[in-house]
C-alpha cells in the first residue's frame, strides 16, 4: 500500500507543477499556443476553470489558480492521513 501512496503524492505533486508552469506561461506571448503550452491547457485547464466559475477576476489578476494550486495541497495532505490512519 505504501507504493500506492508514493505514486499517488508523487501524481499530485506532478499536477501542481504543472499548474505553475502552465500559469506562468500566460506571462509569455505566445507561449501557450505552443504544443506544450496547448498540452499542458489540456491537462490543466479543465480543473482550473472549476474554480474560475466561483472565483471571479480582481480587474486583471486572476486568483483561481492560487486557490486551485492550494486546494490541490490540501487534497495531498488529506490523501496522506487517510493513508497515515487506516492503512499504515
Amino acid at each position: 500500500m505504501f507504493e500506492l501512496y508514493r505514486i499517488l503524492d508523487l501524481a499530485f505533486v506532478i499536477y501542481s507543477y504543472a499548474l505553475i508552469v502552465y500559469i506562468f506561461m500566460s506571462w509569455f506571448p505566445g507561449a501557450r499556443e505552443s504544443s506544450f503550452g496547448e498540452m499542458l491547457g489540456k491537462i490543466c485547464e479543465p480543473y482550473l476553470e472549476q474554480f474560475r466559475k466561483f472565483i471571479p477576476p480582481l480587474g486583471m489578476i486572476d486568483l483561481s489558480p492560487i486557490v486551485a494550486i492550494f486546494v490541490l495541497y490540501l487534497a495531498r495532505m488529506g490523501l496522506g492521513q487517510f493513508f497515515q490512519m487506516f492503512v499504515f
